[in-house]
């Protein structure tokens, strides 16, 4: 049987069930015996020589109600907690599972059903997928995930990834467990967030980098006021002390858009002990050189190859707002107000079968006798896979001032037996 034989069935089916106004999700019975009528019509008019005739009328009757009812295979792997992040291509689905295993799902299906699902996503949000609409970016399945999906004219099929992030609450002990930090490098970025200092974590996609996030603001004092930016909410920590805001894309006329840029504006007003931006991409960057002025520290992510990269993109982000302010002043800014930049990175393990995330490097920001960035990195792996050690380099005395308050006490311990 043919996707093009499936397709006609399909949406027979559809016609027949909207014609009853049956409910598919709530009546599966109802819905079935439709199906089965629209198989068994379909197969006389096979065995009349109209069509081609079914091989398997029990299996196509199996998938069409998988489809009809909301059970597709689309939808099981975005319920099944195994799964990390599936890819939509056309009618190919592939799957990210949590051990990090690329798989290719094993059941057909066809580009217009896989489209349905999308569609019902974005539905239940205040987010559009049309041809006016071509991209769309939305939190989905009870805000457990991230859709990014593109459709035609601007992609030529339908494409698109949800990435789940339900464990998103990690923290920095979890992360010393999962053999990502050394208990020392944990110890020291906990004091540097209890000291409100602020951090740029960094590295490619699919590194960790929301994750990591998360458990540098998990460990930040429960009496700091926290308010979290983000384009499309990932970050699900509690917070005692602060809140969310998320961006809101153009209404159908074209007004009443929130950027990310606002919104970091606004919450500067609402005297923060720390301001997060989930991801750092354009015009919102400059913002954060105002937040330097106003004393609070900063967390934020962003896309970049290696720890000094970081602050390269950070720079060139902050002028796509296009304020007229010189690069150099930009630099000067950031130079002054960043503490660390955590660089993370992703492999394959040597059986090729999952994926490792860890922390490639922990970098201080130390003063520089010219108006740009000099870093020193306090914790680095040699490569992934190595073990990550303390470089022999203390962090400059602007930090270590305000660290010395807050220090654990596995911290005291580590800089007593060692950078000390």
């Amino acid at each position: 049987m043919t996707q093009d034989v499936y397709e006609v069935l399909r949406r027979e089916a559809l016609e027949r069930i909207d014609g009853t106004g049956i409910d598919p999700t709530r009546d599966p019975d109802a819905a079935r015996e439709l199906l089965r009528r629209t198989v068994d019509d379909y197969q006389r008019r096979a065995h009349l020589g109209e069509v081609r005739l079914l091989a398997d009328p029990g299996a196509t009757l199996e998938r069409l109600a998988r489809s009809v009812t909301g059970r597709g295979p689309l939808v099981e792997l975005l319920e099944d907690p195994s799964i990390e992040e599936v890819f939509v291509e056309g009618d190919k689905i592939t799957y990210l599972e949590a051990g990090g295993t690329l798989r290719s799902a094993e059941f057909p299906v066809t580009e217009e059903e896989n489209r349905q699902v999308i569609q019902r996503l974005v539905s239940e949000t205040d987010r559009r997928l049309d041809a006016s609409s071509p991209i769309a970016q939305a939190r989905v399945l009870g805000g457990s995930a991230r859709l990014t999906a593109v459709i035609p004219p601007v992609a030529d099929r339908l494409s698109a990834t949800v990435r789940k992030y339900a464990l998103r609450r990690q923290t920095l002990d979890e992360l010393v467990a999962l053999g990502s930090l050394t208990r020392p490098a944990a110890d020291f970025l906990e004091a540097a967030m209890r000291a409100s200092a602020s951090v740029i974590v960094s590295g490619p996609p699919g590194s960790g980098k929301t994750s990591f996030l998360s458990a540098l603001m998990a460990a930040v004092p429960p009496d700091h006021c926290i308010r979290a930016c983000e384009e499309v909410r990932e970050l699900h920590v509690p917070l005692v002390h602060g809140s969310y805001y998320e961006a809101r894309p153009p209404a159908m006329g074209g007004g009443n858009e929130i950027s990310l840029r606002d919104l970091v504006k606004v919450t500067l007003a609402m005297r923060p002990d720390l301001i997060v931006v989930g991801e750092v991409r354009g015009s919102e960057a400059f913002e954060l050189t105002r937040a330097a002025n106003a004393g609070c520290g900063m967390a934020c992510t962003i896309h970049a190859n290696s720890a000094t990269d970081a602050l390269d993109a950070l720079v060139n982000a902050a002028l796509m707002a296009g304020e007229n302010v010189p690069e150099r002043v930009v630099r000067k800014v950031f130079a002054s107000s960043i503490d660390l930049v955590v660089h993370l990175d992703r492999a394959t393990d040597p059986t090729g079968t999952r994926i490792v995330r860890e922390t490639v490097e922990v970098r201080a920001m130390v003063p520089s006798l010219h108006d740009d960035f000099s870093t020193e990195p306090i914790f680095a792996r040699e490569r992934m896979g190595a073990p990550m050690v303390w470089t022999g380099a203390l962090p400059p005395e602007r930090l270590m001032r305000r660290l010395e308050p807050h220090v654990s006490t596995g911290l005291a311990r580590f800089l007593e037996g060692g950078l000390m």
